[in-house]
Order: structure tokens, then C-alpha cells, then sequence
């Protein structure tokens, strides 16, 4: 197991990639910021599917995922549907834009990497995505761990009083 100072340094290089984020954020085009191109990434990978799932794919609450859809809805990326088997839940898919759009996003990613790890050899890549992938797959998928409440303290022992110096109750105040 890893030692303190490398969990601390770790934790560094996390913080310090939030720079790597927001250059690949940069590169959006204005109209589909980071949580637009997630849902058309996430559908392109996964097909269609119901609204819970893409909540759970995305991680995120229920009214941050509808606001995504809602926003690639308006651009003619996505369709919403009725499930047929239940009215009431809706089925996201992509159209023949968000296809494209999502393609236009792929070229985009594609070259900046291509660009900033051309230096890499391909097998500091595969290193990279395999150490990527099991750091993800440890924390499954970014989900949040159920709450678990600290445990419960032990029962208090208090000391047995000692017989010989009971006050009798008459006199206690």
C-alpha cells in the first residue's frame, strides 16, 4: 500500500489536473459546454436509454441531467421519447446532428491530445488509459458511496458506586 506522501501527492496532481480540464473544456464550441458533449459522448457510447440511467452515468442529480438534455434538445442533437412500456419515463437518443456534433467534439479532443502528448509513446498512452480506467473502475465510476454514519459509540460504564458510601435517598438533594 502506498504511503502517506504519495496519497498527498496524488492529491496534488488531481488538483493540478483540473488545468488539463478546462483546456479541453476550452476547446467546446460555445453552443455545447462540458455537460452537453458528456450526455452526447455518453449516448454515442451507450445507445439510447432512459433518463435515470444517463443521471447515473453522468453522476450527477436528476435536475442538473434534465437541464443537459433539455439544452442538447434545443439544438436538435438529442430526441426524447415516451418509453412505450412506460409513459411516463423518457427514452434520450441521438439524431443525425448530435451524431455529427459529437463527431465534430471527437476531432476536437483527438487533436489536442494529439497535440500536447505527441512526446508520449504509445505505450505511456496505453499505460495512462489502463492506470485511468482501474483509477475509475476503484471508485466506480465516480458514484457516490452511500452514507454510512460513524458507529455507534460503546455503551458508557459507570463506575458501580461503592455500598459503604450511599447516601440513602431521604437525604439526597
Amino acid at each position: 500500500m502506498a504511503g502517506r506522501a504519495q496519497y498527498e501527492e496524488l492529491i496534488r496532481q488531481f488538483s493540478a489536473f483540473g488545468a488539463v480540464k478546462r483546456e479541453l473544456g476550452r476547446i467546446l464550441p460555445a453552443d455545447c459546454p462540458s455537460g452537453s458533449a458528456a450526455v452526447l459522448t455518453l449516448l454515442g457510447r451507450y445507445g439510447d436509454m432512459h433518463m435515470s440511467r444517463l443521471t447515473d452515468l453522468l453522476a450527477v442529480d436528476v435536475s442538473v441531467t434534465s437541464r443537459h438534455v433539455a439544452h442538447v434538445a434545443e439544438r436538435g442533437w438529442i430526441a426524447r421519447s415516451p418509453d412505450p412500456a412506460d409513459r411516463r419515463s423518457r427514452i434520450v437518443r441521438l439524431t443525425a446532428e448530435g451524431r455529427q456534433q459529437l463527431e465534430a467534439l471527437s476531432a476536437r479532443t483527438t487533436q489536442l491530445l494529439a497535440e500536447r502528448l505527441d512526446d508520449w509513446s504509445d505505450e505511456e498512452v496505453a499505460q495512462l488509459i489502463r492506470l485511468m480506467t482501474r483509477l475509475r473502475a476503484s471508485f466506480d465510476d465516480c458514484r457516490p458511496i452511500p452514507h454510512r454514519p460513524p458507529p455507534a459509540p460503546g455503551p458508557v460504564h459507570e463506575p458501580e458506586p461503592d455500598p459503604t458510601t450511599r447516601t440513602p435517598a431521604h437525604t439526597r438533594t
